[in-house]
């Protein structure tokens, strides 16, 4: 079932390799194990991401360096280019709550630089850019499918290539090191290097199976669903949209909006709490999210000489002025008009 729905897998995304792991946190660490990443290497990624992004770089051992989000609430391109240095070795884009990120511009700086570009397709499976799906802009794609994601197995990942040599190296990493050598019995494998062990159980590759079958219904009612809801809300007062790249086609895994200041974003939170309603991130969860909450990472606190509170202003003040709404696949009618019922009192 595995290997069914690694093949299935990788047709859809139009990669030649996928290869399916435990979990969205482990097909990052694959995929910076297969490009042979570690002590003393650099690898650069945005501000506004979920803790494991960083986590995945700290256990490589290599130093995270974070860079500023802009109003797409992803990776600055401005703040890429003056993060690179001889060490950096790396660049992980990351697709927050299905908007792509500016792949384009990103993937430009990398082949200028000679860097390796991974995107962190956690949230943006199914999403496309330029009619590209999203994760395989670069040399290698990382997704998640844990319970919360667009498509999910309960929990695991899958990591996608074009490059065989990488598939082979990450296949073998994966397993122990196991290099699965057809001329020799699994007991007696060729191997030559270690690993560990991130295999996906047949379980729950049958729940993906199922689950890649619906996936382009699943984003498409989703689209269709945050569309709904923003017509009701893009009068309010304050109200400002989140930007996506020109050529986006995102999850809608959530509607996100500016408002005025971190207090009208809080007062948006308890309105649609008090009506039943919820968000998603933020405001409420910025603190697992933002690269300036993280100071019990030693890593990353040495690599802001100035401190993590005076690290990121601008994505802080982005995401403390930011709503999230979370966009389900089936939704009431009257749904796009109690959001803005709850929120209308507030701004």
């Amino acid at each position: 079932m595995v290997r069914d729905f690694e093949r299935s897998f990788a047709s859809k995304m139009g990669v030649s390799h996928a290869l399916a792991v435990t979990s969205g946190t482990a097909a990052l660490r694959v995929a910076l194990a297969s490009l042979g990443i570690g002590p003393g290497d650099e690898v650069i990624t945005q501000a506004f991401t979920f803790v494991a992004t960083v986590e995945a770089i700290i256990e490589a051992g290599a130093t995270p360096i974070c860079v500023e989000v802009d109003s797409t609430l992803n990776m600055s391109v401005e703040h890429l280019e003056k993060a690179i240095s001889p060490k950096t070795r790396a660049v992980i884009a990351v697709h927050m709550l299905g908007t792509p990120a500016r792949l384009r511009e990103i993937k430009k700086v990398c082949s200028e630089n000679k860097l390796f570009l991974i995107e962190d397709t956690a949230w943006g499976c199914g999403g496309f850019l330029d009619d590209r799906p999203l994760g395989t802009w670069g040399q290698i794609g990382a997704y998640s499918f844990d319970f919360a994601k667009t498509m999910t197995t309960g929990e695991g990942g899958m990591v996608v290539f074009n490059d065989e040599e990488l598939w082979l190296r990450a296949a073998a990493w994966h397993d122990h090191g196991h290099e699965n050598n057809p001329d020799v019995p699994r007991w007696e494998d060729t191997r030559s290097g270690s690993g560990f062990n991130f295999r996906m159980m047949e379980l729950q590759a049958a729940v993906g199976l199922a689950q890649l079958e619906k996936l382009s219904q699943v984003v498409a009612a989703q689209r269709y669903n945050s569309d709904q809801i923003w017509r009701e809300i893009r009068d309010l007062p304050g109200v400002e949209a989140r930007s996506t790249p020109e050529g986006s086609t995102e999850t809608a895994d959530a509607l996100v909006f500016f408002v005025p200041d971190r207090e009208v974003a809080r007062s948006c939170r308890v309105a649609l709490n008090e009506a039943g309603f919820a968000t998603k991130i933020l405001p409420e969860a910025i603190t697992w999210h933002f690269a300036g909450a993280w100071s019990h990472m030693p890593e990353l606190v040495s690599s802001c000489p100035g401190g993590l509170d005076l690290a990121f202003p601008k994505s802080r003040s982005l995401l403390e002025r930011s709503v999230s709404l979370p966009i389900s696949v089936e939704m009431k009618n009257d749904y796009p008009r109690e959001i803005r019922k709850a929120l209308t009192d507030v701004l």
